[in-house]
């Protein structure tokens, strides 16, 4: 699987396997954390580029000790994948000789990103039209990026931000 390259899969059942197994390894790191699948691969029947995505709370006086224990655990801080509300680390795990990429958003739960990212994943489990829709959004973005990642996520930006209106709407 050549990881750097945007590519569209088809919804797996692997998933939810993988992470429950990467669910196990992170509460051993972070005992007191919350943590939740998020993203394409959270959302059944959603196609998308196989990443696990997993968004962890801790209160933010832990924020600090968190991120140094999941860096001396081989997840690779992202300076640039984060934001005000969250720390971005990816790391490579291996599942059946096949390598996977796994993103860890570390936040706390009072964070718009923490409050967003769950309405979305509730939002498309719940509507299959949001998710039909959405899924084409995603293919249509793995073509015209080529695979360039901003244009892929640039090109996700309007119907994600609508998207994401409508879900923390409806999750309050």
């Amino acid at each position: 699987m050549d990881l750097k390259k945007y590519s569209f899969k088809e919804y797996s059942e692997t998933y939810k396997t993988l992470f429950k197994k990467e669910r196990i390894k992170l509460k051993k790191i972070l005992p007191n954390a919350i943590i939740e699948h998020i993203g394409s691969s959270s959302v059944k029947n959603l196609g998308g580029k196989g990443i696990i995505d997993i968004i962890i709370s801790i209160p933010k006086d832990k924020i600090k000790l968190s991120k140094e224990r999941l860096e001396k655990n081989r997840y690779d801080y992202i300076h640039s994948g984060g934001d005000k509300d969250r720390i971005f680390f990816q790391k490579i795990i291996k599942y059946n000789g096949e390598e996977r990429r796994v993103h860890i958003h570390l936040s706390s739960k009072d964070t718009y990103a923490w409050k967003a990212a769950i309405a979305i994943r509730n939002y498309l489990n719940k509507h299959e039209k949001a998710r039909i829709e959405y899924e084409k959004v995603k293919r249509n973005a793995v073509r015209y990026a080529k695979g360039e990642g901003a244009k892929y996520r640039k090109y996700k930006k309007y119907f994600l931000d609508k998207l994401e209106k409508k879900a923390l709407k409806e999750n309050l």
